[in-house]
């Protein structure tokens, strides 16, 4: 296991560096100046070239990337040129507003999706199967931002029954934490649970019909069993990957869901960081969701050697 961790690490290292570089580049290729909004209104021609000088934005662009890069192996992403902050430190503001909806949204997925996935495997051809595929049509097709105000009509304001938007940190206020993440958790679980269910239906069906399957079912094993202790450990595999690659693109941003129930999150900060041409910002944010998925491709390497025995034994 420690030798997988290592080699997942040299891996990690020039995709990050690649992707810092991508991300670097991309934004000193966009259009605009963003001293001449911080500048404010005279843009004093002095005020501007001194802030390009502060931010030493008159070196070549391959020395302020380098110059970059070795302020963050230090920990440091630089400051934000919108509002002076450091971008760390906002990045560790929102980091928890992310991981918390995300994690709320993929519970809610898992727990539709995966069941929904092996009921509609077990009753191929039947009214379930075809129901359950509905269903998840549905959930792709459903745009985000229309369900979650529908959710806010219905929910808040006719029946009253949850707030209509906001945050609360899980620690601090559990009940109302969980009150206002019911609705975006389900308005992006939904989604990302008709994924699911549909990549869950696949592999159980290719599962179902291997040669071990059968064998148990000709010994007289009950057919729970051999759902759950044969058929379901071996299609786990492809719903792991899925599962942690959506987690990943959660840790993005949901950003239609956040803007739609005014979630402080990633989704927002970048958003406003590339509207504002706040390099620093979205440098490090991109940084950090690419972090993010390298991360849950280890827990997902991980995860495989824990669930199948064939792999722990290899």
């Amino acid at each position: 296991m420690l030798t997988l961790i290592g080699r997942r690490v040299l891996i990690a290292i020039p995709t990050l560096f690649l992707v810092s570089l991508f991300v670097f580049a991309l934004q000193r290729a966009l259009p605009g100046d963003p001293f001449l909004v911080i500048a404010g209104e005279e843009r004093d021609p002095e005020v501007i070239a001194r802030l390009r000088e502060i931010y030493r934005m008159d070196d070549p662009i391959v020395v302020q990337f380098f110059a970059w890069l070795g302020q963050v192996v230090q920990g440091d992403f630089g400051r934000s040129l919108r509002t002076g902050e450091p971008v760390l430190g906002l990045i560790l503001q929102k980091l928890p507003v992310t991981i918390q909806l995300a994690t709320a949204s993929i519970l809610v997925a898992v727990t539709i999706g995966v069941p929904a996935g092996i009921i509609a495997a077990r009753n191929k051809g039947t009214a379930l199967d075809y129901s359950a595929s509905a269903l998840a049509l549905s959930g792709l097709s459903i745009p985000n931002f229309w369900l979650g105000i529908m959710l806010i009509l219905l929910v808040s304001v006719e029946l009253k029954l949850l707030p209509a938007s906001g945050y609360e940190p899980i620690f601090s206020n559990p009940i109302g934490a969980i009150e206002r993440l019911i609705m975006p958790a389900f308005v992006l679980g939904g989604g990302l649970a008709a994924f699911l269910m549909r990549h869950t239906r696949a592999a159980m069906l290719e599962v179902l019909q291997s040669d071990y399957v059968r064998t148990a079912r000709a010994k007289g094993l009950d057919e729970q069993a051999v759902v759950n202790r044969h058929a379901l450990r071996n299609a786990l595999i492809p719903i792991i990957t899925l599962s942690t690659l959506l987690f990943g693109e959660l840790l993005a941003g949901a950003v239609l869901t956040e803007q739609v129930f005014t979630i402080p999150g990633f989704g927002k900060l970048i958003v406003d960081a590339v509207f504002n041409r706040d390099y620093g910002v979205v440098q490090g944010v991109v940084l950090c969701t690419a972090i993010g998925f390298i991360l849950m491709n280890l827990l997902a390497d991980l995860l495989y050697i824990l669930v199948n025995p064939r792999l722990r034994d290899g």
